[in-house]
Order: structure tokens, then sequence, then C-alpha cells
């Protein structure tokens, strides 16, 4: 359990929250949400003990065990992925480590053997012995095969080795787990993963994440932070937003009602304090006025920018031809014979699976990284401006806000690089704070600013959304539908990419997909969803069952009749097991749903008894306890049913 006690956070004359007292209990999962800069990884540090507060206090009991994303992977770059991950257990980890030592010498002393019956203590009681299949089921759930756990650290991308170092926290299984937005680096079906990892997790877990979907379906609480306070809200993000929209509809039904009344009393006092009769019930109700709490908001933290970006003048027809392009990583290939022109106002969402080479695709584009083979040409008067995925590749100075967006354009006034980083919502003494400062939201918004001031007709952007808030996603996508320059992205933001593609490029396996149109016309012809994670793993069970089926054909040629017909006895009680748990699932969740639709009802909510009001709150813990019994049994009849055709064979 973690609490804090009138907790304060300020630098210099911004407060980001103060008076804040919380408890955190085990066995829930609270989502840190606020608009960037508000303070969401400043008070996980603070949690951790990494940053001090300006005053107030965390009370952490000392057997409780803290665990926090950390980002040294370059202490680890020669040493195996698994053993990164084990190392999440440190005293198991260094355990196996002596024992190896010692069994390795060509003379074991008696002092040796008594150590080495200490260790295997120590291993035991850990489960050392078994810790092997737990590391290698983490980092597959993380998409690094087992395959690869051997190789070195250093063999993996910068994304890859922030996946391993989210294995080493998960390994480790602290009684409080601190996250600061983990789906970051992962793709969809690893997300999917994490969240059921997470919903599984008995411990206390913080964590900040911009991911509505992934709030929602991991957090039983979240913690807004607005207003300069930290208020905590029961439910999951879709819950939170309908009480923010209660609550500020009732303080707007309150200001109202006491401007009213405040009305009501002074035409009281204005129309009788002048008679001698009714001179003390209007002095009485001056004092009333007086006395009034005027009900006051602190400014919220939430605020939007304002995004304006415009072109030079125009280019040619076809500002851009791509032939023949490919590239690879020693035996990785990413890119295979990839070809397209991009036509003048194209605004070019580059789709498909991770790892399939789209990011690489718009650096071969800038000249940051050069193709194997192949060839493209920016037509004439192109004007490129370029958002890198990782911002470090731009912001890599310590100087202030002001004096780096200068760099792009000595010539500007400082009234003009004022006014745009005020439109980012840096204005007055934040336009001074120096870059290492800058949270990451905060770097997007910067690199942004830097797109404003320069000039440009065509637009690189990887990953433009990442680290930002919904304010800030929503106000980019409107700015840059209104470009009337030419766009290529990357992005997996569904929301981002159908307000602003007219045309959608698939990188797949088997080549390039051009389809020009929205994102919803292409799901319309295509029906592949890379942003949706339903939508992914469906694809992915089907693919599996495809491969599975091919194989079930093979064994069942091979087979007598008699085995034959058992085999197909077999499988169809194993197909009805799954079928009636696959049912029972679907009128679970309905009733979830029933019962949801309630609690989100206030109004109706609150008109029931009590008692009713209990039972449906008690219903909601019992309808998502018996779900997921019947989910851990519906994967168990999957997977039997799955490994079926195997394992006749294997009893043959």
């Amino acid at each position: 359990m973690i609490q804090t006690s009138n907790l304060c956070m300020r630098y210099a004359d911004k407060i980001l929250f103060e008076n804040v007292s919380l408890q955190m209990n085990p066995g829930n999962r609270y989502g840190l949400i606020g608009a960037n800069g508000a303070g969401k990884s400043t008070l996980l540090r603070i949690l951790m003990g990494e940053e001090a507060p300006y005053s107030g206090e965390v009370s952490v009991p000392s057997q409780v065990s803290l665990g926090f994303l950390t980002q040294d992977h370059y202490k680890y770059e020669d040493l195996p992925i698994s053993e990164v991950v084990l190392m999440g257990r440190l005293k198991l980890y260094e355990a196996l480590n002596e024992k190896e030592e010692i069994l390795s010498k060509a003379d074991i002393s008696d002092e040796d053997g008594l150590k080495l019956s200490e260790l295997e203590d120590i291993i035991l009681n850990l489960d050392g012995y078994s810790v092997e299949g737990e590391v290698s089921r983490i980092l597959d759930g993380l998409g690094i095969p087992f395959e690869k756990q051997a190789d070195p650290l250093r063999s993996l991308s910068g994304g890859y080795k922030l996946r391993v170092l989210l294995a080493r926290l998960l390994f480790f299984k602290p009684d409080v787990m601190l996250l600061d937005e983990p789906t970051n680096h992962l793709d969809i079906v690893s997300i999917a993963w994490l969240e059921s990892y997470l919903k599984r997790y008995e411990g206390t877990v913080v964590l900040v994440s911009h991911d509505q979907h992934f709030l929602n379906e991991v957090c039983t609480h979240i913690a807004d932070i607005d207003y300069g306070e930290i208020k905590m809200y029961k439910g999951n993000y879709k819950r939170f937003e309908a009480q923010k929209v209660l609550e500020a509809e009732q303080k707007d039904l309150a200001v109202v009602r006491q401007d009213k009344k405040r009305e009501d009393l002074q035409k009281f006092v204005d129309r009788f304090k002048a008679k001698a009769s009714k001179a003390k019930q209007a002095q009485s109700r001056v004092k009333m006025i007086e006395r009034m709490d005027e009900i006051k908001q602190a400014p919220s933290s939430r605020l939007s920018p304002h995004f304006a970006f415009k072109s030079v003048r125009k280019p040619g027809v076809s500002p851009l031809i791509v032939k023949n392009i490919d590239k690879a990583y020693a035996e990785l290939k990413v890119l295979e014979n990839i070809s397209f022109d991009v036509e003048r106002g194209d605004k070019i969402a580059i789709i498909g699976p991770n790892g399939i080479g789209k990011s690489t695709l718009l650096k071969i584009l800038m000249e940051e990284i050069k193709a194997d083979k192949g060839s493209y040409e920016w037509g004439y008067e192109t004007h490129l401006a370029y958002f890198p995925q990782d911002h470090a590749e731009l912001l890599n100075s310590k100087v202030n806000l002001i004096d780096w967006l200068w760099e792009y354009d000595g010539s500007a006034t400082i009234g003009t690089i004022r006014g745009i980083l005020g439109k980012a919502i840096f204005s007055g003494q934040e336009a001074e704070k120096k870059i290492t400062a800058l949270s990451g939201g905060e770097c997007g918004r910067l690199i942004l600013s830097m797109l404003m001031l320069v000039k440009h007709n065509i637009l690189i952007l990887d990953e433009p959304t990442n680290h930002l808030d919904l304010e800030t996603i929503e106000q980019l996508s409107k700015a840059f539908a209104a470009y009337d320059g030419t766009i290529l992205f990357v992005s997996h933001n569904r929301y981002f990419v159908q307000n602003i593609a007219n045309r959608i490029l698939e990188i797949t396996p088997e080549g390039l997909r051009d389809f020009r149109g929205s994102y919803n016309e292409y799901l319309k012809k295509f029906g592949e969803d890379y942003l949706d994670k339903e939508s992914n793993l469906k694809n992915e069970k089907s693919r599996n069952k495809e491969r599975k089926a091919e194989k079930k054909i093979d064994i069942k040629k091979n087979l007598s009749y008699k085995d034959q017909k058992r085999y197909s006895k077999e499988e169809r009680i194993l197909k009805k097991e799954v079928t009636k748990l696959e049912e029972e699932i679907s009128l679970k969740e309905k009733m979830i749903l029933e019962n949801e639709t309630l609690l989100m009802n206030y109004e109706e909510f609150s008109n029931l008894h009590g008692d009713k009001q209990r039972k449906i709150m008690k219903n909601k813990d019992v309808f998502a306890s018996d779900l997921e019994k019947i989910m851990t049994s519906w994967e168990k009849a999957c997977g039997n049913l799955e490994n079926f055709s195997q394992n006749f064979k294997a009893s043959k």
C-alpha cells in the first residue's frame, strides 16, 4: 500500500499539484491521466523515491517492493536477452551465477561445498529451476521469440531493448509496479498481451498512458491530475469521462443557482433598504450576500494548442518517385521492391505490421540511412520537414526552447518565435525552459513548433502522436487535415489516420498495396485493420488456425479408418467444449454490459434503493471474476484443441 499526505510539487512559481492525499491499495490498477506537463511522470518519480516533493510525504511500508521501468539497457548490451530479464530477481540471479562459478572450478573445496548448499537453498526457495520457462513466456508475450532470447541485447533495436527492460520488471513482480507509457514501443499484439498480464497481476499497478483503450482494459481507478489537484475516480477511463462530465454540469448548475440567489437577495436589499420597517431584513440579506462563498475553479491544466502548418509554393505534380527500394539488416529483409509515385496534395498513411519497415522507408527518404537497392527522386521545388519517432534525433542540445527554435530560422523576430511557441502552449517563462527539462509530450509539441516555423511543402511524420495528450492529438489532426501540402506519415493512432489520410500505402510481406481513399474506405475494401488490437488478434488467430489445419489434414491422412473415427470423435468433444465456453463468455459479457449501463446512468442509479445499488456494484466484481474464470477455461480448451493433432499423433 502507498499513501501520500499533503503532497505538493512545484517548480519555481508553477504548481503541478498540492494538498494531495491518496491511498493506493494492493490489487488495484491506477491510471494517471492529465495534460502533458501536468506532473504524471513527476508523481511516478516521487512515488519511486527518485525525486523529492516540494512538501508533504510519501509512505511506503518497508517490506513493500517497488519496481520502475528504467532505461539502462546500455549496461547490458553484451549479455544474453534472457539473462537481462533474469536480473529482475537479483538475489536469484546472483545465486545462480555464483553456483555456476563454483561448479566451473577444477577443485571444489569443503568451503565451496558449504557455499553450494547455501546457494541451492536460495535457488530452491526462489523457484530457480522453473524460472527459465517464465522468462521465455514473458519475452515471447512481448514479441521476442524463443529463438532470439539467447542473443545479446545489442542485437535488438532501441524499441525492442525497452521491451526487454519491461520484461525484466514484469519478471521482478514487485508489490508495486510503476509504469510510464508502457505501450509506447509495443506492437498491437504485445499491447493486448500486456493488458491480459496486468489484469491478472496481484500487486498494485500505477501507470501513465495516453492510450484510451489500454486505460479502459487495465485500470480499476483513474487518478486525474487537473486544476492543481489529483482526484481519484473508481472505474476505467470511460467511466471517468462520464463522471467528469457530470461533475462539470453539477458545478455549472451550482454557479447558476448561487448567482440566482445572490441576485434575489440583492433585489430585496435594493427594494427595501430605504424602508424603516424592512431595514433590519435588508441588512440581514446584505450579510448573507457577504457570507456567500464564491464558487471558484482553479484553471485547468488541460490546454489545447493552436497548430497551423502553411506550405510554401507548390511543388511539381509528382513531388516524389520511388523505384524498387530494398533494405535488409543482416539476414532480416524489411523492405523489398518498394515502388510508388506521390502526387501533389497526397496525405499518405503508411501502414502494415510492426517490423515491416515503415519507419525505415521514411528514414531512407530523409537520407538518414541508405537503401541497399533502388532509388527515389524528389521533384521540382520540394521542401521537406521531418518529425522523427525518436525526438532525441532533433532535441539533443541543452539550450532553451527559444534558442533551439531560432536555429531553424535566424531571420525570425523574437515575437515570431514566442508567438509560435505560444501556439504550442509554451507561453511566458515556459519558452525559456531548457530542452532537457521537457516531458515526452512537450518534446513533441516543440518539434511541431519547428514545423510551424520552417518552410516546407512536404511533411514526413513518424509517429507524431506519441506522448501527446488527447487534446493535442485532436488539434493536430485538424491542423494536418487543413494543410495544403503533401504528407507521408506513419501512425498507430486510428483516429489520427482516419482524419488525415486520403491515400493508404500498405506494406506487406508480399509487396505494396496502394489504395486511394480514407482509412475507413480501405477497411471496407480490404478489412485488415493494423490499428485495432482485436482485429489484429483475430487475424493472427485465423492465420494460426490455417497453419494448424494444414498440419491436421496431413496427420489424419496417415491414420487407419478406426483411428480416424476415434480422432473425429475426440475432436468433436473438444470443439463442443470450446463452443460451450464461447457461449458462456458471450452471455457473461452481455450481463456485464447491462450492469455497466445501469452504473453509467447516474440519474437512474441514484434513484435506486440502497440495496439495489449495492447489488449492482457487487455484480460488477462478481461478473468480472466469473468472466475471468470462464476465459481461463476457454484458453485451456482452445489449447487442448489446437494441440490435439500433435498429442493424438504422439499417443499412437
